[in-house]
């Protein structure tokens, strides 16, 4: 009763807040003093993806608390394998926001109607794609990357839930792009809010109350970001603005469509390729049993803190950067991306220090297992301490010149891949400490 009362109230409140904005829905970053645009515009992103991986975690601490290490581990090994599906699709919606940020700071209102109707119809078309792949392939794929017996039943019923859900969470990433693109992180961070406690709340009514297994957690999940998605949807249809989203005009166009595929081909290249070699290294981390596998899933829940503030900084500087492209702000653009690269790298060390320090204590709160602590404390060990790299590489240098050249510029996406490249062979590194860690444990 009192989550449904606080999500009656912050919807109150939000409401409210739309009603008295709605003169000021698109945030120009064009104008004004670099600094506070970026900062202003990265906080709620920051807290909206703190939500995120807030209800993230709490699926895993609801799983290992309420059900056991078989389930955390289940999680575990599927999460790696649904972001590799959904990651390609994630970066086309990257390029959308590109797109249409360029459009919107070039003041182009006919070309951001279009970009806008055809980014919704791309995200419907692979929603379908989505759940068709993941329910049908989901057992095989699982099989392949070398699942325990024990732990494969709750792996395939996680999976499929998930995607039998691929509307909500693809079109939630699409609509919340375009808002994003037009200059709006409030409204995200408001629905963010009201999400993740409708997650946790089904989470404790279904599994602690029910008693019910991981299916609930991914159902959960899955309806969140449903929820989420229908009040994007329902903002950008309110909108009046250039922006403004109409159900009759969801059309494909050729040229437009090939133009966000474009832009964003990169972005989902990486994610694909960064993915598969999680998915490889899981492969070989589920040889290892299911106490290895819940430690490492519980340290990847962690470790999602700190890519919060790279994350944050890097999608408000690719639609600062975007619009004032558009606007012809060349040096503008530049300021941004010295001063949010900075911040991406300071934050992430720092929070990379913090997990390296008090890894023990942050994986015991998903199972205190010895043996799973121990796992999970390792893997932070190894890698903590290198995330600067990821957020200079990763998601601030390349990320720019990929948005300031022309999109699938070779040496751009060869030079990403390369780095990707790197940071999988660290990985491996890591898998082979796990490998000699856990003959010790062993013995």
């Amino acid at each position: 009763m009192a989550i449904i009362l606080t999500v009656e109230t912050v919807s109150f409140l939000a409401h409210m807040r739309y009603n008295r904005s709605m003169e000021k829905e698109t945030e120009l970053m064009t104008q004004g003093s670099v600094k506070a645009k970026i900062i202003n515009f990265t906080l709620p992103l920051f807290f909206g993806n703190l939500f995120q991986q807030l209800y993230n975690a709490a699926d895993s601490l609801i799983v290992g608390n309420f059900i056991g290490s078989d389930a955390l581990a289940a999680v575990s090994t599927a999460g790696n394998l649904i972001f590799m599906m959904i990651g390609f699709f994630n970066g086309i919606s990257i390029g959308a926001g590109v797109v249409i940020a360029h459009y919107i700071g070039a003041e182009d209102d006919e070309n951001v109607e279009r970009s806008v109707h055809v980014t919704v119809a791309l995200g419907l078309v692979f929603s379908i794609i989505m759940t068709l792949v993941g329910v049908l392939f989901a057992p095989q794929i699982l099989i392949w990357m070398s699942t325990p017996a024990d732990v494969l039943p709750q792996s395939i019923t996680y999976f499929q839930v998930y995607f039998a859900g691929s509307l909500g969470f693809i079109m939630y990433n699409t609509l919340v792009g375009i808002l994003q693109a037009a200059g709006d992180s409030r409204h995200p961070l408001y629905y963010l809010v009201l999400s993740s406690l409708i997650n946790v709340g089904l989470d404790l009514l279904l599994i602690g109350c029910f008693h019910m297994g991981v299916g609930a957690a991914a159902f959960a999940t899955a309806a969140s970001q449903l929820f989420s998605a229908l009040l994007c949807l329902f903002r950008l249809m309110r909108s009046e603005q250039n922006y403004h989203l109409s159900l009759s005009h969801i059309r494909l166009e050729k040229n437009m469509a090939m133009r966000i595929i474009r832009f964003g081909f990169p972005s989902g290249l990486q994610n694909s390729i960064m993915s598969f070699s999680n998915v490889v290294i899981q492969s070989y981390i589920n040889s290892y049993g299911q106490l290895a596998m819940a430690g490492i899933g519980a340290y990847v829940k962690v470790e999602g803190f700190i890519f919060i503030p790279i994350t944050s900084f890097a999608m408000a500087i690719t639609t600062f950067v975007s619009q004032n492209l558009g606007a012809g702000r060349n040096d503008r653009a530049r300021e941004g991306i010295r001063f949010g690269g900075l911040c991406c790298l300071i934050s992430a060390e720092v929070l990379g220090i913090i997990i390296f320090l008090f890894a023990e204590p942050a994986i015991r709160l998903f199972d205190s297992t010895p043996e799973v602590v121990s796992f999970g404390a390792a893997r932070a060990h190894v890698v903590a301490l290198f995330f600067f790299l990821c957020a200079f590489v990763g998601f601030v240098l390349v990320g720019f010149v990929i948005v300031r050249t022309e999109p699938l510029r070779p040496e751009a996406l060869f030079v990403r891949l390369f780095f990707r490249f790197c940071f999988g062979f660290l990985d491996f590194f890591d898998v082979f400490f796990f490998r000699s860690r856990s003959y010790r444990l062993d013995d």
